[in-house]
């Protein structure tokens, strides 16, 4: 049997955690997490700590379904999550616990009403900007193009939340590799490595961001910032592991296709310059470990 964890949020700090607390706790749990949050913004850390956190068998548990999500949509990804890590939700107001099958069907109907609500809502938009475009008006932010500070500022903020909220969805895809190997691997093995794992380019600074960031939201340790233990190798020696890794995981890859890989991640040759050579590849490849062995094409 899993723990209970019990989730309340409020929005501002005007408003009181009391009511939530009391009934939660009347119900019984393990574990109370609360936050001050915007319900419009999935850029909670304590909820994504709890989430992550949780285990096969645990249940979180709310008063009702608006303290967890902001949408239909956010609401059935946060139990998808849970029922991939093979936890379940309830609610203690709405006809929601995941622990019983007859839920499920219910889940489908929102997750349907989800999708509807996503395409009336493009529908819509479309529509809005067919018609102002149609009478002569400009779309956009009126107070972005008069070159307003404070409109700039809410852009900025808007934009800064979502990539957070993107950064926090992703984190599972390449945060174990990188809890693994750092400190004690330098970034650039780690960015190949998590180039592999997650099937998708990831850069030394694009990661390196990206776990600063994390850092910043107090949803990872800081020690993985620091200066790995391994004395710092030439540049060339970390080209070397990087193509090798790339060579040994795709055999049949070419040495150009290995080149035009390096490029997509934007790393210069040895030699300071931005395309890769067949030649400069392969001179990378002549330093393979013993009993390594590659068909050069």
């Amino acid at each position: 049997m899993g723990k209970v964890f019990a989730y309340a949020r409020v929005s501002t700090d005007a408003q009181d955690l009391d009511p939530q607390t009391d009934e939660l706790r009347k119900d019984g749990f393990d574990v109370l997490v609360v936050e001050k949050a915007s319900g419009a913004s999935r850029t909670r850390p304590e909820l994504a700590r709890l989430v992550r956190e949780m285990k096969a068998g645990d249940i979180l548990k709310v008063v009702r379904i608006d303290r967890l999500a902001r949408s239909v949509s956010h609401l059935l990804e946060v139990i998808e999550t849970l029922e991939g890590k093979g936890a379940h939700f309830r609610s203690l107001r709405d006809p929601i616990d995941t622990t019983t099958p007859q839920v499920m069907f219910s889940l489908q109907v929102l997750g349907a009403v989800a999708q509807l609500e996503r395409a009336l809502i493009a529908d819509r938009s479309k529509a809005g900007l067919a018609s102002a475009r149609a009478r002569g008006r400009v779309g956009g932010n009126p107070g972005v193009r008069a070159g307003d500070p404070a409109a700039i500022a809410k852009i900025v903020k808007s934009m800064d939340e979502t990539y957070v909220t993107r950064l926090i969805d992703s984190m599972e895809t390449f945060m174990p590799t990188v809890r693994k190997m750092r400190p004690a691997k330098p970034w650039p093995d780690v960015a190949a490595a998590v180039s592999q794992a997650t099937g998708t380019t990831w850069t030394v600074k694009r990661l390196r961001q990206s776990v600063r960031r994390l850092v910043a939201e107090g949803l990872v340790d800081r020690a993985l910032m620091g200066r790995s233990a391994l004395p710092r190798r030439r540049r060339s020696d970390e080209l070397a592991v990087l193509v090798q890794g790339i060579a040994l995981a795709n055999p049949g890859m070419s040495l150009r296709a290995i080149g035009g890989q390096l490029e997509l991640m934007k790393l210069k040759t040895p030699a300071g310059k931005i395309n890769w050579s067949p030649t400069s590849v392969a001179h990378l490849l002549n330093k393979l470990p013993p009993g390594a062995t590659r068909e050069k094409k």
